[in-house]
């Protein structure tokens, strides 16, 4: 079940750019891995139904959103931190998070 909602890669792509400050769907499509429009879509709306991301309008015309985690989703971090440790120490070329997420703990 878990793996259900956190373990496809887009997943991971949007968790990550939401812990490192990404929080509107254009600053999502502007990242590095070329996440597609439809996909996108499909796994905000996923996190959202899940209750690991909450949404909020901040324009009504169009209607657009701001995305940021929910106190379930921020309890992920400690297990996206030690993915991100594994990875940096065993995958050569690994994207190296900001300092102030590894850092920040669970609480915040």
């Amino acid at each position: 079940m878990t793996l259900d909602i956190i373990g496809d890669k887009w997943t991971l792509v949007i968790l990550r750019d939401l812990f490192t400050g990404k929080s509107q769907y254009n600053e999502f499509l502007a990242s590095p891995e070329g996440i597609t429009t439809n996909i996108l879509a499909d796994r905000l709306k996923r996190l959202t139904s899940e209750g690991l991301v909450e949404k909020t309008p901040y324009q009504t015309r169009p209607l657009r959103y701001d995305y940021t985690l929910s106190q379930k989703g921020k309890a992920l971090q400690p297990v996206l931190q030690e993915i991100c440790r594994w990875a940096n120490e065993y995958i050569p070329d690994t994207w190296i998070p900001p300092a102030s997420f590894m850092e920040r703990k669970k609480s915040d």
